[in-house]
């Protein structure tokens, strides 16, 4: 599994809705296919390129295939992720800043008018 393949895989809405619904928990293909609203063939195309790009593990039980997240590339991404998150947070903690001086300017009593 490649960066690349991982990015692919998860560029497109309907796996990305895929891999949220397997973050709850394991589900058999029938599952996904309801709760994604998309045919039965679009579903397992889509679980076919995260399986491919090692995103989900299939297993089987009886005549269902069951889906879970493989949560070692979750970790890769969360890696590569790590210094984008620390400028996302100076941002976020800057903004906050600014807020809590606004509000702080909002509670102030105005001054009286002629």
């Amino acid at each position: 599994m490649s960066d690349a393949e991982l990015w692919t895989a998860l560029a497109d809405p309907h796996r990305r809705a895929i891999v949220a619904l397997l973050l709850e928990r394991p589900r058999p293909v029938g599952e996904i296919v309801q709760a994604c609203g998309l045919s039965q063939p679009s579903t397992s195309k889509h679980l076919k390129v995260l399986r491919e790009a090692g995103l989900v593990r299939v297993r089987q039980d009886a005549q269902r295939r069951v889906y879970a997240l493989d949560p070692e590339p979750m970790a890769a991404l969360d890696t590569w992720l790590a210094p984008y998150r620390r400028l996302w947070n100076s941002s976020l903690d800057a903004l906050g800043r600014r807020l809590d001086e606004t509000s702080d300017d909002s509670t102030r009593p105005s001054p009286p008018k002629d």
